[in-house]
């Protein structure tokens, strides 16, 4: 058998049962806060909510068939630029697909993408027009779940898209099209700058167009409306400016409870699904449970908040960079405002009107999120 790390070789997920059960012992000995004064989710995720989905995380959920169904995913790791990469390989049984690599999002895992591997790989077993067909590849950012966490100042968004353009040329595919939102979104044009000439096209759920204070003394008086009503929405708890200053500090509670790990991933979850009252009401519970437990299992609270503390932005934060070198369509469209903007940095091709859904887009509508996919791919192969 070879040493060489850099080889393509096959991974399971085998949480040992110890770790289970000590999860089990510590939400059954939570000691649980009081509630504070005011209705609803007014300050954080509510004790009673809490503690009984807490409970059915314990009781009611059950890993070990979630990690089966993990397990009939065909999953790898490599070493990429001195880190191990968890990925997911699904080929296409269709001979023309298209390669395709999806990128996660935070606080998500490489589980945003379960729902639709299938459905891009393999349409025709389900329903779908089997000319448009994707050999999917989802790897696990580094700090994420099962890939290493860089150990020194310096990974960015640009760093990873050049690992998976690595990990891209090393499975065989010179041609393909790449795919993300959140920080997938940040990652995904990242690719077309280091590989222009492999990548067809970039689709993104969102992140451009976004105006900025930089963007006020250009707009109309319509466009300023628009600017004034969106500062009403950017509420919430800031994770760029939280996690960018004191990630170590919040991360000890965070690996050492996980009633308040669920309460954190809930909460930033609740806080993403704004056109729903809870994000368990279009997201399945045990999907976000799912999500949740690979946090816990890898102890990855910490390791994966580097993109806040030295990734996006000398704050912890800024919009995704645009390129001009491939096509780019984007899931959620936007106004005639967005769309301007994007194009300044940006080629548009696809930018859909009618297109719903929150935040993560893949995990509540993943039908109508592979719909799109096909739609924009459609356009540049």
């Amino acid at each position: 058998m070879s040493n060489d790390r850099t080889a393509i070789r096959p991974f399971r997920i085998e949480i040992p049962q110890a770790d289970i059960d000590d999860l089990n012992d510590r939400l059954a000995r939570a000691r649980w806060s009081a509630q504070l004064p005011g209705a609803g989710w007014d300050r954080g995720v509510p004790v009673d909510y809490l503690r009984e989905l807490a409970e059915y995380w314990r009781t009611g959920y059950d890993w070990r068939a979630q990690e089966t169904a993990l397990n009939e995913f065909p999953q790898f790791m490599t070493e990429i630029d001195g880190l191990d990469v968890h990925f997911v390989h699904m080929r296409s049984p269709e001979p023309d697909a298209v390669p395709l690599i999806l990128t996660h999002g935070w606080p998500n895992s490489f589980v945003e993408f379960t729902k639709t591997i299938g459905l891009l790989s393999d349409p025709r077993k389900y329903g779908l027009d089997p000319a448009q067909a994707f050999h999917v590849v989802v790897p696990s950012v580094p700090g994420f779940a099962f890939s290493q966490a860089p150990d020194e100042l310096g990974m960015t968004p640009a760093r990873v898209a050049r690992m998976w353009v690595e990990l891209m040329e090393r499975l065989g595919y010179p041609r393909y099209g790449v795919q993300g939102g959140d920080l997938g979104a940040y990652i995904a044009p990242e690719m077309a700058i280091a590989a222009p000439d492999r990548v067809i096209g970039v689709h993104l759920d969102g992140g451009i167009g976004m105006p900025t204070e930089a963007d006020v003394p250009t707009m109309t008086s319509d466009e300023l409306a628009e600017w004034e009503l969106m500062q009403k929405w950017m509420t919430g708890v800031n994770h760029h400016v939280l996690l960018h200053a004191a990630p170590q500090t919040f991360a000890h509670a965070w690996t050492d409870s996980p009633v308040g790990l669920l309460s954190w991933l809930m909460h930033k979850f609740n806080e993403f699904t704004p056109m729903a009252e809870l994000a368990e009401d279009v997201m399945d519970r045990d999907h976000l449970l799912t999500n949740i437990s690979l946090y816990w299992f890898t102890n990855t609270a910490a390791t994966s908040s580097w993109p806040m503390y030295n990734g996006l932005g000398d704050d912890g934060f800024a919009w995704p960079k645009g390129q001009r070198r491939v096509p780019t369509g984007v899931y959620g469209g936007g106004s005639a405002l967005m769309l301007r903007l994007a194009q300044r940095d940006n080629t548009i091709v696809h930018w859909p009107e009618g297109n719903t859904g929150n935040h993560f887009v893949a995990m509540e509508l993943p039908r109508m999120h592979v719909d799109d996919i096909r739609a924009f791919f459609a356009k540049v192969r």
